[in-house]
């Protein structure tokens, strides 16, 4: 009796000490951040077009990120580290871990402060280098590689709107009353959202497919006062006085459908993203076979990779792979200033290693505050499944999550990045 008690004790002490020796811990990570609160891209003339008011000034070129916008990149970047410290990924002595931490951003002014801004606080003081294309060429690691097909791209998107591509219109006409209604206060534009009218055409010259119409005027549009709320606006300078927040997400829908449209549909989503998927899988590959793998971001034995790109990028990844999100407060698979798609590569006592994904953000109002965050108060997150993967609870195996990504790349979008990447200071 005695020795089926001690066997009993041994066999429950076995059981509660199983789980921790068998938790998987975190070897890399990706993340794929949208640059910071910017200006609108558009220059004053433009925009006052549609609106019966002047836009405010925001003190800084069109496309810029604003000074509000890097501190709240440099908020997201401490974030970044506490948590990976926290997760052990990162060491908290010093820059001793510094030298394994790469950060890559595309090379325009938005993009590169927010490189900047992260590697600032993520590790302060440790002179972590932003690296970058020379600004005076695309960047395919962003901007993509080869050239897409105008009528495959015609297509793909016309197959997305059935037979009746104005149902569109009706589906989402409050968003879009509502977003006129903010920009006129009912007092008349010199241009109507719905002037021209909704069209789909492909542009032979440009090898693109382009869309007319409110939600490509919208989602710009839209997406601007979203920007004057994360940029701390109030007042008279927030949509003149006639935004709030709940107006913010209900015009927000504008924009969502815009980017599901022409970002997300799988032949235009491959063919801007597959040389940044291919990328990434080959960065995650070289961290778990501890080896150099030929066009690889970083070096063997990297902890961390940093990709500061676009949020045209998060959406082409996302459409890809079928990756959706409902962050709160947000529109649906809404790619905000600041907010990153983020793969996590775990390693299990056994030597086997797995995937997770998670869409991480801070909230219109962290972003409006200027809200420190924390792991104790931390931005929205989810975690989001991957397709096609077969799970060891929320995590994806590794041939799995490989053969996802590889499913999901066109290789006619796939080149060699040009030149070297030189240090961003």
């Amino acid at each position: 009796m005695r020795d089926s008690r001690r066997f009993a004790l041994l066999l429950w002490a076995v059981i509660a000490v199983w789980p921790l020796a068998a938790a998987p811990r975190l070897k890399y990570v990706v993340i794929v951040s949208r640059h910071g609160v910017r200006s609108p891209t558009w220059d004053a003339a433009r925009l006052n077009e549609y609106s019966a008011e002047p836009w405010p000034e925001w003190g800084v070129a069109p496309g810029e990120l604003t000074p509000h916008g890097r501190e709240l990149m440099k908020l997201m970047g401490a974030y970044y580290g506490e948590w990976l410290t926290k997760e052990r990924l990162l060491d908290s002595k010093g820059c001793r871990d510094a030298g394994r931490v790469r950060i890559v951003a595309d090379n325009s002014q938005r993009t590169l402060e927010t490189g900047r801004a992260l590697a600032e606080s993520l590790m302060p003081g440790c002179g972590i280098a932003v690296q970058s294309q020379p600004e005076s060429q695309k960047d395919p690691l962003f901007s993509g590689a080869g050239t897409p097909d105008p009528e495959l791209s015609l297509s793909a998107v016309r197959a997305r709107l059935s037979s009746d591509p104005q149902r569109l219109l009706g589906d989402h006409s409050a968003a879009i009353d509502a977003l006129q209604g903010i920009l006129d206060g009912g007092r008349g534009t010199l241009r109507k959202l719905r002037e021209p009218p909704f069209e789909i055409g492909a542009s032979l010259s440009s090898k693109t497919v382009e869309l007319t119409g409110p939600f490509n005027v919208g989602s710009t549009l839209s997406e601007n006062l979203l920007l004057e709320y994360a940029n701390g606006f109030r007042g008279g300078k927030l949509g003149w006085g006639r935004l709030t927040r709940e107006k913010l997400l209900r015009v927000l829908e504008v924009h969502a459908v815009y980017a599901d449209l022409m970002r997300r549909t799988a032949y235009l989503a491959r063919a801007r993203g597959s040389n940044l998927l291919a990328l990434v899988l080959l960065s995650m590959e070289q961290a778990a076979s501890g080896k150099a793998v030929a066009g690889a971001l970083g070096s063997p034995g990297d902890t961390l990779l940093i990709l500061a790109g676009h949020d045209t990028n998060l959406s082409n990844l996302s459409g890809m792979l079928g990756l959706s999100w409902r962050l709160q407060g947000y529109q649906p698979d809404d790619t905000p200033p600041g907010g990153a798609l983020v793969f996590l590569l775990w390693r299990d006592d056994a030597g086997q290693d797995s995937v997770t994904a998670r869409y991480i953000a801070q909230s219109l109002d962290q972003m409006r505050d200027a809200d420190r965050v924390t792991v104790a108060a931390p931005p929205v997150s989810q975690d989001v499944p991957i397709p096609g993967c077969r799970t060891r609870g929320s995590r994806c195996s590794w041939s799995s999550f490989k053969t996802a990504i590889e499913e999901a790349t066109d290789t006619a979008f796939v080149a060699a990045l040009p030149g070297g990447r030189s240090p961003k200071p």
